[in-house]
Protein backbone atom coordinates (compact mmCIF):
# COMPACT_ATOMS: atom_id res chain seq x y z
CA UNK A 1 0.00 0.00 0.00
CA UNK A 2 1.23 3.49 -0.74
CA UNK A 3 1.91 5.86 2.09
CA UNK A 4 2.18 9.60 2.33
CA UNK A 5 3.52 11.97 4.99
CA UNK A 6 1.06 12.69 7.78
CA UNK A 7 -0.05 16.23 8.40
CA UNK A 8 1.05 16.78 11.99
CA UNK A 9 2.44 19.36 14.35
CA UNK A 10 5.93 18.07 13.58
CA UNK A 11 5.80 16.55 10.09
CA UNK A 12 8.73 14.32 9.22
CA UNK A 13 10.89 15.42 6.32
CA UNK A 14 10.29 13.88 2.94
CA UNK A 15 12.08 14.33 -0.32
CA UNK A 16 11.05 13.70 -3.89
CA UNK A 17 13.49 11.25 -5.49
CA UNK A 18 15.87 12.70 -8.04
CA UNK A 19 16.96 10.88 -11.13
CA UNK A 20 19.33 7.98 -10.57
CA UNK A 21 21.56 9.59 -13.19
CA UNK A 22 21.69 13.02 -11.54
CA UNK A 23 24.96 14.90 -11.78
CA UNK A 24 27.13 14.23 -8.75
CA UNK A 25 29.08 17.03 -7.06
CA UNK A 26 32.78 16.50 -6.43
CA UNK A 27 32.17 16.54 -2.65
CA UNK A 28 30.18 13.34 -2.93
CA UNK A 29 31.28 9.99 -1.51
CA UNK A 30 30.95 6.70 -3.37
CA UNK A 31 30.70 3.44 -1.46
CA UNK A 32 31.85 0.86 -3.99
CA UNK A 33 32.54 -2.87 -4.23
CA UNK A 34 29.26 -3.76 -2.47
CA UNK A 35 28.56 -7.47 -2.92
CA UNK A 36 24.79 -7.06 -2.55
CA UNK A 37 22.88 -3.79 -2.17
CA UNK A 38 19.31 -3.74 -0.86
CA UNK A 39 17.51 -0.70 -2.30
CA UNK A 40 13.87 -1.61 -1.48
CA UNK A 41 12.99 -0.37 -4.97
CA UNK A 42 11.56 -3.19 -7.12
CA UNK A 43 12.28 -1.20 -10.29
CA UNK A 44 15.99 -1.70 -9.65
CA UNK A 45 18.29 -4.70 -9.69
CA UNK A 46 16.62 -8.10 -9.59
CA UNK A 47 13.07 -6.71 -9.63
CA UNK A 48 12.10 -8.18 -6.26
CA UNK A 49 10.67 -5.99 -3.48
CA UNK A 50 14.23 -5.64 -2.15
CA UNK A 51 15.53 -4.34 -5.49
CA UNK A 52 18.83 -6.21 -5.03
CA UNK A 53 21.80 -4.96 -7.03
CA UNK A 54 24.90 -7.17 -7.16
CA UNK A 55 28.43 -5.70 -7.29
CA UNK A 56 26.91 -2.31 -6.52
CA UNK A 57 27.76 1.22 -5.45
CA UNK A 58 25.98 4.01 -3.58
CA UNK A 59 26.87 7.67 -4.00
CA UNK A 60 26.12 10.08 -1.15
CA UNK A 61 26.10 13.85 -1.23
CA UNK A 62 25.33 15.67 2.00
CA UNK A 63 22.63 13.70 3.82
CA UNK A 64 21.13 12.17 0.66
CA UNK A 65 21.69 9.29 -1.70
CA UNK A 66 22.19 10.71 -5.19
CA UNK A 67 23.02 7.58 -7.20
CA UNK A 68 22.82 3.78 -6.94
CA UNK A 69 23.82 1.17 -9.48
CA UNK A 70 26.52 -1.24 -10.54
CA UNK A 71 29.91 -0.46 -9.04
CA UNK A 72 31.60 -0.31 -12.45
CA UNK A 73 29.23 2.47 -13.52
CA UNK A 74 29.59 4.68 -10.43
CA UNK A 75 30.28 8.34 -11.29
CA UNK A 76 33.59 9.90 -10.31
CA UNK A 77 33.70 11.39 -6.82
CA UNK A 78 36.42 12.90 -4.66
CA UNK A 79 35.82 10.31 -1.92
CA UNK A 80 35.57 6.56 -2.31
CA UNK A 81 34.92 3.95 0.37
CA UNK A 82 35.59 0.29 -0.39
CA UNK A 83 32.89 -1.98 1.03
CA UNK A 84 35.25 -4.90 0.42
CA UNK A 85 32.61 -7.26 -0.90
CA UNK A 86 30.19 -6.81 1.97
CA UNK A 87 26.41 -6.31 1.83
CA UNK A 88 24.72 -2.94 2.34
CA UNK A 89 21.16 -2.52 3.58
CA UNK A 90 19.04 0.55 4.42
CA UNK A 91 19.31 1.67 8.03
CA UNK A 92 16.75 -0.07 10.19
CA UNK A 93 13.62 1.91 11.07
CA UNK A 94 12.50 1.10 14.62
CA UNK A 95 8.97 2.44 14.61
CA UNK A 96 7.99 1.27 18.11
CA UNK A 97 10.03 1.75 21.29
CA UNK A 98 9.64 3.03 24.85
CA UNK A 99 12.99 4.58 25.75
CA UNK A 100 12.10 7.32 28.24
CA UNK A 101 12.20 5.42 31.51
CA UNK A 102 14.24 4.72 34.61
CA UNK A 103 14.67 1.63 36.72
CA UNK A 104 14.93 -2.07 36.06
CA UNK A 105 12.47 -4.97 36.00
CA UNK A 106 14.91 -7.85 36.33
CA UNK A 107 12.89 -9.36 39.17
CA UNK A 108 9.75 -9.39 37.04
CA UNK A 109 11.59 -11.02 34.14
CA UNK A 110 13.10 -13.61 36.46
CA UNK A 111 9.67 -14.43 37.92
CA UNK A 112 8.14 -14.69 34.45
CA UNK A 113 10.88 -17.06 33.30
CA UNK A 114 10.08 -19.08 36.42
CA UNK A 115 6.48 -19.56 35.37
CA UNK A 116 4.49 -16.46 36.29
CA UNK A 117 2.43 -15.01 33.38
CA UNK A 118 2.99 -11.53 31.95
CA UNK A 119 0.39 -8.88 32.87
CA UNK A 120 0.18 -5.26 31.76
CA UNK A 121 0.23 -4.01 35.36
CA UNK A 122 3.99 -4.41 35.60
CA UNK A 123 4.23 -1.01 33.95
CA UNK A 124 3.49 0.56 37.35
CA UNK A 125 6.94 -0.43 38.61
CA UNK A 126 8.60 1.58 35.85
CA UNK A 127 6.21 4.49 36.42
CA UNK A 128 7.42 4.84 40.01
CA UNK A 129 11.09 4.75 39.00
CA UNK A 130 10.60 7.17 36.11
CA UNK A 131 8.78 9.72 38.22
CA UNK A 132 11.66 9.63 40.72
CA UNK A 133 14.37 10.15 38.06
CA UNK A 134 15.84 13.49 37.08
CA UNK A 135 15.60 14.94 33.59
CA UNK A 136 19.33 14.38 33.15
CA UNK A 137 19.03 10.71 34.10
CA UNK A 138 16.17 10.12 31.70
CA UNK A 139 17.92 11.91 28.84
CA UNK A 140 21.12 9.95 29.45
CA UNK A 141 19.15 6.69 29.31
CA UNK A 142 17.55 7.63 25.99
CA UNK A 143 20.93 8.59 24.53
CA UNK A 144 22.49 5.33 25.73
CA UNK A 145 19.79 3.14 24.22
CA UNK A 146 19.89 5.05 20.94
CA UNK A 147 23.67 4.66 20.72
CA UNK A 148 23.25 0.98 21.42
CA UNK A 149 20.66 0.64 18.66
CA UNK A 150 22.69 2.74 16.21
CA UNK A 151 25.65 0.38 16.59
CA UNK A 152 23.29 -2.39 15.47
CA UNK A 153 22.14 -0.52 12.36
CA UNK A 154 19.07 1.43 13.53
CA UNK A 155 19.09 4.92 12.03
CA UNK A 156 15.49 6.04 12.71
CA UNK A 157 13.91 5.78 16.14
CA UNK A 158 10.32 6.29 17.27
CA UNK A 159 9.83 6.52 21.02
CA UNK A 160 6.97 7.16 23.40
CA UNK A 161 6.04 8.61 26.74
CA UNK A 162 3.88 6.45 29.01
CA UNK A 163 5.92 5.95 32.16
CA UNK A 164 5.01 9.22 33.86
CA UNK A 165 1.20 9.28 33.77
CA UNK A 166 0.95 12.76 35.27
CA UNK A 167 0.69 15.97 33.28
CA UNK A 168 4.16 17.09 34.32
CA UNK A 169 5.87 13.72 33.89
CA UNK A 170 4.34 12.94 30.50
CA UNK A 171 5.21 16.38 29.17
CA UNK A 172 8.81 16.15 30.35
CA UNK A 173 9.14 12.64 28.86
CA UNK A 174 8.09 13.96 25.46
CA UNK A 175 10.29 17.03 25.76
CA UNK A 176 13.26 14.77 26.50
CA UNK A 177 12.36 12.38 23.68
CA UNK A 178 12.11 15.29 21.23
CA UNK A 179 15.72 16.20 22.04
CA UNK A 180 16.77 12.87 20.52
CA UNK A 181 14.32 12.10 17.70
CA UNK A 182 11.61 13.67 15.52
CA UNK A 183 9.41 10.57 15.89
CA UNK A 184 7.80 11.22 19.29
CA UNK A 185 4.56 9.61 20.49
CA UNK A 186 2.24 10.73 23.29
CA UNK A 187 1.25 7.62 25.26
CA UNK A 188 -0.40 9.03 28.36
CA UNK A 189 -2.85 6.17 27.80
CA UNK A 190 -0.33 3.42 28.51
CA UNK A 191 -2.28 2.22 31.56
CA UNK A 192 -4.64 3.98 33.92
CA UNK A 193 -2.42 5.93 36.31
CA UNK A 194 -2.16 4.36 39.78
CA UNK A 195 -3.34 7.75 41.06
CA UNK A 196 -6.69 7.16 39.31
CA UNK A 197 -7.08 3.43 39.95
CA UNK A 198 -10.54 4.00 41.44
CA UNK A 199 -11.70 6.44 38.75
CA UNK A 200 -10.54 5.44 35.24
CA UNK A 201 -13.01 7.83 33.62
CA UNK A 202 -11.36 10.77 35.34
CA UNK A 203 -7.98 9.61 34.04
CA UNK A 204 -9.30 9.42 30.48
CA UNK A 205 -10.59 12.97 30.95
CA UNK A 206 -7.11 14.04 32.06
CA UNK A 207 -5.41 12.27 29.15
CA UNK A 208 -7.75 13.91 26.63
CA UNK A 209 -7.65 17.32 28.31
CA UNK A 210 -4.94 18.95 30.41
CA UNK A 211 -2.33 16.26 29.75
CA UNK A 212 -2.91 16.34 26.00
CA UNK A 213 -2.64 20.14 25.97
CA UNK A 214 0.73 19.95 27.73
CA UNK A 215 2.08 17.12 25.59
CA UNK A 216 0.89 17.88 22.05
CA UNK A 217 3.55 20.51 21.28
CA UNK A 218 6.31 17.89 21.65
CA UNK A 219 4.69 14.98 19.80
CA UNK A 220 3.90 13.84 16.28
CA UNK A 221 1.75 10.84 17.28
CA UNK A 222 -0.88 9.78 19.83
CA UNK A 223 -1.06 6.17 21.02
CA UNK A 224 -3.21 4.09 23.36
CA UNK A 225 -2.87 0.61 24.86
CA UNK A 226 -6.26 -0.83 23.87
CA UNK A 227 -6.32 -3.99 25.94
CA UNK A 228 -7.92 -5.69 28.91
CA UNK A 229 -6.31 -4.16 31.98
CA UNK A 230 -5.61 -0.92 30.12
CA UNK A 231 -8.20 0.92 27.95
CA UNK A 232 -11.33 -0.44 26.30
CA UNK A 233 -12.55 0.44 22.81
CA UNK A 234 -14.67 3.41 23.84
CA UNK A 235 -11.90 4.90 25.96
CA UNK A 236 -9.34 4.33 23.21
CA UNK A 237 -11.58 6.01 20.64
CA UNK A 238 -12.00 9.06 22.86
CA UNK A 239 -8.25 9.35 23.43
CA UNK A 240 -7.27 8.94 19.78
CA UNK A 241 -10.00 11.30 18.58
CA UNK A 242 -8.88 13.98 21.03
CA UNK A 243 -5.29 13.54 19.87
CA UNK A 244 -6.32 13.90 16.23
CA UNK A 245 -8.13 17.12 17.08
CA UNK A 246 -4.80 18.44 18.40
CA UNK A 247 -2.99 17.52 15.19
CA UNK A 248 -1.49 14.23 16.39
CA UNK A 249 -1.84 11.16 14.19
CA UNK A 250 -2.97 7.86 15.78
CA UNK A 251 -1.06 4.67 16.46
CA UNK A 252 -2.53 1.84 18.54
CA UNK A 253 -1.19 -0.90 20.81
CA UNK A 254 -3.68 -3.45 19.51
CA UNK A 255 -4.61 -7.07 20.19
CA UNK A 256 -1.45 -7.99 22.07
CA UNK A 257 -2.78 -10.03 24.97
CA UNK A 258 -6.26 -10.92 23.73
CA UNK A 259 -8.80 -10.42 20.97
CA UNK A 260 -10.33 -6.96 21.06
CA UNK A 261 -11.36 -3.84 19.14
CA UNK A 262 -7.90 -2.28 18.78
CA UNK A 263 -7.05 -3.32 15.23
CA UNK A 264 -10.37 -2.36 13.69
CA UNK A 265 -10.39 0.92 15.62
CA UNK A 266 -6.92 1.65 14.24
CA UNK A 267 -8.05 1.08 10.67
CA UNK A 268 -11.25 3.08 11.17
CA UNK A 269 -9.28 6.09 12.46
CA UNK A 270 -6.58 5.73 9.78
CA UNK A 271 -3.91 5.01 12.37
CA UNK A 272 -0.45 4.74 10.87
CA UNK A 273 0.06 1.44 12.64
CA UNK A 274 -1.60 -1.20 14.76
CA UNK A 275 1.17 -2.64 16.90
CA UNK A 276 1.51 -6.20 18.25
CA UNK A 277 -1.41 -7.79 16.29
CA UNK A 278 -1.02 -11.13 18.04
CA UNK A 279 -4.69 -12.12 18.41
CA UNK A 280 -6.51 -11.44 15.14
CA UNK A 281 -9.85 -12.49 13.74
CA UNK A 282 -10.40 -12.87 10.02
CA UNK A 283 -12.25 -9.53 10.13
CA UNK A 284 -9.18 -7.89 11.71
CA UNK A 285 -6.93 -9.21 8.95
CA UNK A 286 -9.39 -8.12 6.27
CA UNK A 287 -9.56 -4.64 7.78
CA UNK A 288 -5.77 -4.29 7.76
CA UNK A 289 -5.57 -5.55 4.19
CA UNK A 290 -8.16 -3.05 2.98
CA UNK A 291 -6.76 0.00 4.76
CA UNK A 292 -3.51 1.94 5.03
CA UNK A 293 -2.73 0.92 8.62
CA UNK A 294 0.52 -1.01 8.94
CA UNK A 295 0.65 -4.10 11.17
CA UNK A 296 3.77 -3.64 13.29
CA UNK A 297 5.02 -6.92 14.75
CA UNK A 298 7.23 -6.93 17.84
CA UNK A 299 8.76 -10.38 18.29
CA UNK A 300 10.96 -9.27 21.18
CA UNK A 301 7.80 -9.08 23.30
CA UNK A 302 6.78 -12.64 22.53
CA UNK A 303 10.33 -13.84 23.14
CA UNK A 304 10.53 -12.09 26.51
CA UNK A 305 7.07 -13.11 27.71
CA UNK A 306 6.84 -16.61 26.20
CA UNK A 307 3.60 -15.54 24.57
CA UNK A 308 1.99 -16.75 21.38
CA UNK A 309 3.81 -15.56 18.24
CA UNK A 310 1.97 -13.29 15.79
CA UNK A 311 1.22 -15.05 12.51
CA UNK A 312 3.14 -12.87 10.09
CA UNK A 313 2.57 -15.35 7.27
CA UNK A 314 -1.19 -14.92 7.58
CA UNK A 315 -0.88 -11.15 7.36
CA UNK A 316 1.56 -11.13 4.46
CA UNK A 317 -0.46 -13.62 2.45
CA UNK A 318 -3.52 -11.39 2.92
CA UNK A 319 -1.65 -8.40 1.48
CA UNK A 320 -1.17 -6.51 4.76
CA UNK A 321 1.82 -4.16 5.00
CA UNK A 322 3.97 -5.43 7.88
CA UNK A 323 6.61 -3.60 9.91
CA UNK A 324 9.07 -5.19 12.30
CA UNK A 325 10.32 -3.34 15.39
CA UNK A 326 11.91 -3.94 18.78
CA UNK A 327 9.32 -2.61 21.26
CA UNK A 328 12.37 -1.80 23.40
CA UNK A 329 11.06 -1.33 26.94
CA UNK A 330 12.15 -2.43 30.41
CA UNK A 331 9.32 -4.87 31.04
CA UNK A 332 8.30 -7.02 28.09
CA UNK A 333 10.99 -6.56 25.41
CA UNK A 334 14.27 -5.19 26.69
CA UNK A 335 16.17 -5.39 23.41
CA UNK A 336 17.31 -2.63 21.07
CA UNK A 337 18.49 -5.09 18.41
CA UNK A 338 16.58 -5.10 15.13
CA UNK A 339 18.84 -7.89 13.77
CA UNK A 340 17.73 -10.05 16.70
CA UNK A 341 14.08 -9.30 15.87
CA UNK A 342 14.71 -10.17 12.22
CA UNK A 343 16.07 -13.56 13.26
CA UNK A 344 13.06 -14.18 15.52
CA UNK A 345 10.63 -13.17 12.77
CA UNK A 346 12.20 -15.61 10.33
CA UNK A 347 12.48 -18.48 12.81
CA UNK A 348 9.22 -18.14 14.73
CA UNK A 349 6.84 -15.89 12.75
CA UNK A 350 7.19 -17.61 9.35
CA UNK A 351 8.68 -14.64 7.51
CA UNK A 352 11.32 -15.11 4.83
CA UNK A 353 14.66 -13.33 5.31
CA UNK A 354 13.71 -10.93 2.50
CA UNK A 355 10.33 -10.13 4.08
CA UNK A 356 11.83 -9.60 7.52
CA UNK A 357 14.47 -7.18 6.24
CA UNK A 358 11.91 -5.27 4.15
CA UNK A 359 9.61 -5.01 7.17
CA UNK A 360 12.44 -3.72 9.39
CA UNK A 361 13.33 -1.00 6.87
CA UNK A 362 10.66 -0.02 4.34
CA UNK A 363 7.91 -1.45 6.55
CA UNK A 364 9.04 0.67 9.49
CA UNK A 365 9.11 3.71 7.24
CA UNK A 366 5.53 2.98 6.15
CA UNK A 367 4.52 2.69 9.83
CA UNK A 368 5.88 6.22 10.30
CA UNK A 369 4.40 7.39 7.00
CA UNK A 370 7.83 8.38 5.78
CA UNK A 371 9.08 8.21 2.20
CA UNK A 372 12.61 9.45 2.78
CA UNK A 373 13.90 6.51 4.85
CA UNK A 374 13.89 2.72 4.69
CA UNK A 375 15.23 2.60 1.15
CA UNK A 376 18.43 3.36 -0.74
CA UNK A 377 17.49 5.18 -3.92
CA UNK A 378 18.24 8.60 -5.31
CA UNK A 379 16.65 11.23 -3.08
CA UNK A 380 16.42 9.06 0.02
CA UNK A 381 18.18 9.94 3.25
CA UNK A 382 21.66 8.44 3.33
CA UNK A 383 21.02 5.96 6.14
CA UNK A 384 22.64 2.58 5.65
CA UNK A 385 24.39 -0.31 7.35
CA UNK A 386 27.38 -2.20 5.97
CA UNK A 387 27.21 -5.82 7.07
CA UNK A 388 30.21 -8.02 7.76
CA UNK A 389 28.63 -10.56 5.42
CA UNK A 390 28.05 -10.92 1.67
CA UNK A 391 24.24 -10.99 1.94
CA UNK A 392 21.43 -9.60 4.10
CA UNK A 393 20.27 -13.19 4.62
CA UNK A 394 23.07 -13.55 7.20
CA UNK A 395 21.03 -11.37 9.58
CA UNK A 396 18.77 -14.38 10.13
CA UNK A 397 21.28 -17.06 9.15
CA UNK A 398 23.76 -16.01 11.88
CA UNK A 399 21.53 -14.96 14.80
CA UNK A 400 23.21 -13.21 17.69
CA UNK A 401 26.36 -12.38 15.71
CA UNK A 402 27.20 -8.63 15.55
CA UNK A 403 27.22 -8.35 11.76
CA UNK A 404 26.80 -4.56 11.45
CA UNK A 405 30.32 -3.35 10.63
CA UNK A 406 29.56 0.31 9.80
CA UNK A 407 26.56 2.61 10.04
CA UNK A 408 26.01 5.76 8.01
CA UNK A 409 23.29 8.10 9.25
CA UNK A 410 22.27 11.21 7.33
CA UNK A 411 25.37 10.77 5.18
CA UNK A 412 27.84 10.62 8.07
CA UNK A 413 29.81 7.52 8.96
CA UNK A 414 28.97 6.74 12.59
CA UNK A 415 31.35 3.82 13.05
Amino acid sequence: METSPAATNNPAPTSAPTSANSAVATAATAIVNIASLVTNDPSLGDGTPLGLIQDAAVVIEGDRVVWVGESSKAPATDNRVDAAGRAVVPGFVDSHSHLVFAGDRTAEFNARMSGQPYKAGGIRTTVAATRAATDAELSANVARFMREALRQGTTTFETKSGYGLTVEDEARALRIAAEHTDEVTYLGAHIVSPDYADDPAAYVELVTGEMLDACAPYARWVDVFCEKGAFDGDQARAILTAGKAKGLHPRVHANQLSYGPGVQLAVELDAASADHCTHLTDADVDALASGDTVATLLPGAEFSTRAEWPDARRLLDAGVTVALSTDCNPGSSFTSSVPFCIALAVRDMRMTPDEALWSATAGGAAALRRTDIGRLTAGARADLAILDAPSHVHLAYRPGVPLVAEVWRQGVRRG
